[in-house]
């Protein structure tokens, strides 16, 4: 063999092996326990989608909300609107809601979002079937806008070990990426439709109030079909008013 030759094959064979020495052997993922995989599910099924461009808020009138200006801001807009119970109206029927006096920024936040009409055009946009309905979210491009002039902010924590994650429970979602405090979003909640309590989700997220009449409709909406996001085939539209 030439030298010439005899160089070519060695450096193709030293190609080779380097080749294979940098291939790495796929290893699996650790499958999740059905509790961890639901739980995980819930806290990133936040999402911000486009489309669309229908809104009822007049963005004009809203100061968006510093995160640190929250604590006294709701404060004191809870003791100006005190009301405590909402009905969330949808083409599946009516669900009667009572917020919980001792989660006093949870329940401050949620009526101004109600008397804002921010979620007039939002859904339920989340079926996790046989575990919770979830709502405030929307496919059009109004919600980020709304959001937006809203305020970009969390809400502390209000969890209570007198208020759990028992069937019927209205509950904050929230975002689950650096998220150590357990901090809310202030657009999305969520009604569990497990009839044994979904309770791994006790101190990771605020329970706010309970459902008090409706809870056969949101048992028909927990039987909507959906797409592998879990987000509904056809949208759940609400329509949401404070009545007490």
């Amino acid at each position: 063999m030439s030298l010439k030759k005899y160089v070519l094959s060695g450096l193709l064979l030293s190609l080779c092996f380097a080749c294979q020495d940098t291939k790495t052997t796929p290893t699996k993922a650790p499958k999740k326990s059905t509790l961890s995989a639901k739980q995980d599910s819930l806290l990133k099924a936040i999402v911000i989608p486009s489309g669309g461009e229908k809104t009822e808020m007049d963005l004009s009138k809203i100061t968006p909300i510093a995160q640190e200006e929250l604590i006294p801001f709701l404060t004191a807009y809870g003791e100006k609107n005190p009301e405590q119970k909402v009905l969330i109206s949808t083409d599946y029927g009516d669900i009667e809601i009572t917020l919980f006096n001792d989660t006093p920024l949870h329940r401050a936040n949620f009526i101004r979002l109600v008397k804002l009409n921010y979620f007039n055009t939002t859904f339920f946009h989340r079926v996790a079937k046989g575990f919770v309905v979830q709502g405030g979210n929307s496919d059009t491009f109004t919600t980020p806008k709304n959001r937006k002039a809203v305020g970009d902010y969390l809400i502390p924590s209000e969890f209570s070990p007198k208020h759990t994650h028992t069937y019927g429970a209205f509950s904050a979602a929230k975002y689950s990426e650096q998220n150590v405090s357990k901090a809310s979003s202030p657009f999305e909640f969520f009604i569990v439709v497990d009839k044994t309590g979904s309770h791994h989700l006790d101190n990771e997220h605020t329970v706010f109030g309970k459902v008090t009449k409706g809870m056969d409709v949101a048992l028909k909406i927990a039987k909507a079909p959906v797409d592998e996001r879990e987000w509904p085939k056809e949208n759940i539209n609400m329509r949401i008013e404070v009545i007490k």
